[in-house]
C-alpha cells in the first residue's frame, strides 16, 4: 500500500516557515535538472486536489495539482536550475543539491527549516534530508510536481527548436528512439557529456 504524504513530519519540526524541496531530472541525458522549493502557509485546506509523489501521478493529476499550486495565495513556490554544463562540471548529485539551493534562496519568503527530499542536505540549507520524502511530506511532494512539471515544459520548449530529439516526448531519458536519434543528428549543448551514452559517442568520433 502506498503512503499518502501529509503535514505530520512538518508539524513536529517546531518551526512556522518550513519548505519542501525536491528535484526533477536527474536521470535524463540531456536538459537541466530543475528543483522545486514550496511552503504551505496553511495546513488546512479543503480543496487541495491530489498531491503525492510526482512519478506516481499521471500527467493530468500532476497539472492539476501544478495549477492549484501556483495559484493558491497561501502556497509559496520557487524553483531552481542547473543546466547540462554546470551538471557535467558538479556531478549529479552536487547539481541536484545547487539546485535545490536556489530554489530555496529564490522563495518570496525565507524558510525557517527546510524538508529535503533524500538522504543528502544542500550546503547552507538548514532543516533534514527525507528518505522518500515525496511520499511521506505534502511540502517535498508540492515541490516535486512543481519541479516535474517545469522541468518537462522546458524540454516541451526545447522540442521545438530540437524536434528530432522527441524531447517533448522522452524528456531527455535514454530511450532507443532518443539514442538512434542521437547517433544520426549528433549530440549539441544541451546533453550532459558527462553521462556514459553521451560520452561514450564522443570518444568514438
Amino acid at each position: 500500500m502506498r503512503s499518502v504524504p501529509d503535514f505530520s513530519i512538518e508539524n513536529d519540526c517546531g518551526k512556522t516557515i518550513i519548505a519542501g524541496l525536491d528535484e526533477a531530472g536527474r536521470g535524463p541525458l540531456c536538459g537541466p535538472v530543475v528543483a522545486g522549493a514550496v511552503v504551505f502557509m496553511k495546513h488546512d485546506f479543503d480543496d487541495m486536489p491530489l498531491i503525492t509523489d510526482s512519478k506516481q501521478m499521471s500527467e493530468k493529476q500532476r497539472q492539476i495539482a501544478y495549477d492549484w499550486l501556483t495559484n493558491n495565495p497561501n502556497v509559496v513556490w520557487a524553483v531552481g536550475q542547473c543546466n547540462a554544463a554546470e551538471i557535467d562540471e558538479l556531478n549529479i548529485l552536487r547539481a541536484s543539491l545547487t539546485a535545490m539551493t536556489r530554489a530555496a534562496n529564490a522563495l518570496s519568503i525565507k524558510p525557517e527549516y527546510c524538508l529535503v527530499d533524500g538522504n543528502k542536505m544542500p550546503d547552507k540549507i538548514s532543516g533534514q534530508a527525507v528518505v522518500k520524502g515525496d511520499s511521506k511530506s505534502l511540502s517535498i511532494a508540492a515541490a516535486s510536481i512543481i519541479a516535474k512539471q517545469t522541468r518537462d515544459k522546458i524540454m516541451r520548449d526545447l522540442s521545438k527548436r530540437f524536434p528530432q530529439y522527441d524531447w517533448d516526448k522522452n524528456a531527455g531519458y535514454p530511450t532507443q528512439q532518443h539514442l538512434q536519434a542521437i547517433d544520426k543528428y549528433g549530440i549539441n549543448e544541451y546533453y550532459r557529456k558527462t553521462y556514459r551514452p553521451v560520452k561514450e559517442r564522443l570518444e568514438k568520433k
